[in-house]
C-alpha cells in the first residue's frame, strides 16, 4: 500500500508492475485502486499462480500477467510503473539499460516507483552471495542509480530510505525461519538450511550497520509530477 500511495493514482489508469512476483502488488492496485493491470515475470510458477488468482478474483478486465522479459515487452506506455527487488538483480552492466526500459514504459506524464537494495557508500558485489544465492547481483550505489535516472530522462520526485525496516523483515523472516528448520533440513539438506539461516543474519547485520540500504525512488518521465501533491503527507494516510 505504501508504495502504490505513493504514485497517488487515479482510477481508470493503467500500471506496470516489472517482476510482479506472486501478484499482490497488481492485484492490490486493481481491487483497492481500480487501476487496469499489467505485470511480468519470468517465473513459470508465479506466472500460473498469478494467472489463477486473477481468475478466482474475477479481474479478468482489468488484470493480466505475462510470462516475458521486461526487455522484450511490446505494449503501450503506462500512466503508472512499478518495480521491487529487481535491479539489484540485472547485474551492473544492464542497469543503465534497465532504467531506460522503466522511462520507455511509461507515458511523457507518467510515475515510477522503484524499489530496490542499495548502498550509499558506492556499488558492490559479495563473492558469497554471488555464488550461492544471487548469481549475477550486483548492489548498485545510491548515486549511480541517480545518475541511471537522469541519463534516461527521468526526474526524481522522492528518495526514502528504508534500512532499519529491511533490517527488521530480515530478523523477522530468519524468526520464522528457525520455527520450521527442522522440516526445511529434512527438505532440502543440513548444507542449504544453514547457508540459508547464515544469510538471512547476514543480511540483517549489513542493513544495521548501514553497509547496505533500501531506496524507494518516486521518478517522473522528465519534469512531469502533475498528479502528484505538493507535500509527502498523501504517503502517510
Amino acid at each position: 500500500m505504501h508504495i502504490l500511495r505513493k504514485l497517488n493514482p487515479q482510477p481508470g489508469r493503467t500500471l506496470l508492475d516489472i517482476g510482479c512476483g506472486w501478484g499482490t502488488l497488481m492485484l492490490t492496485a486493481a481491487k483497492v485502486f481500480k487501476l487496469n493491470v499489467v505485470g511480468i515475470t519470468l517465473s513459470q510458477e508465479q506466472y500460473d499462480y498469478v494467472n489463477q488468482r486473477i481468475k478466482d478474483e474475477h479481474l479478468e478486465d482489468v488484470a493480466e500477467v505475462q510470462l516475458v522479459d521486461y526487455r522484450e515487452l511490446k505494449h503501450d506506455p503506462f500512466d503508472y510503473v512499478t518495480s521491487v527487488g529487481m535491479f539489484e538483480h540485472v547485474g551492473e552492466e544492464n542497469l543503465g539499460l534497465y532504467f531506460k526500459d522503466v522511462a520507455r514504459f511509461m507515458k511523457d506524464d507518467g510515475t515510477a516507483l522503484i524499489h530496490g537494495i542499495t548502498r550509499q557508500q558506492g556499488g558492490a558485489t559479495n563473492a558469497w552471495l554471488t555464488k550461492y544465492i544471487f548469481p549475477g547481483g550486483y548492489v548498485p550505489g545510491m548515486a549511480e542509480n541517480l545518475g541511471h535516472i537522469v541519463d534516461a530522462g527521468m526526474q526524481l520526485d522522492d528518495l526514502e530510505p528504508l534500512r532499519r525496516h529491511y533490517q527488521r523483515t530480515l530478523e523477522i523472516w530468519d524468526t520464522n525461519f528457525n520455527a520450521h528448520r527442522e522440516e526445511i533440513q529434512a527438505a532440502q539438506g543440513e548444507s542449504f538450511t544453514r547457508m540459508w539461516d547464515l544469510y538471512l543474519q547476514a543480511a540483517a547485520a549489513s542493513f544495521e550497520s548501514g553497509n547496505i540500504d533500501v531506496m524507494q525512488f518516486l521518478i517522473s518521465k522528465g519534469a512531469s509530477g502533475k498528479d502528484l501533491p505538493m507535500t509527502r503527507d498523501y504517503m502517510y494516510l
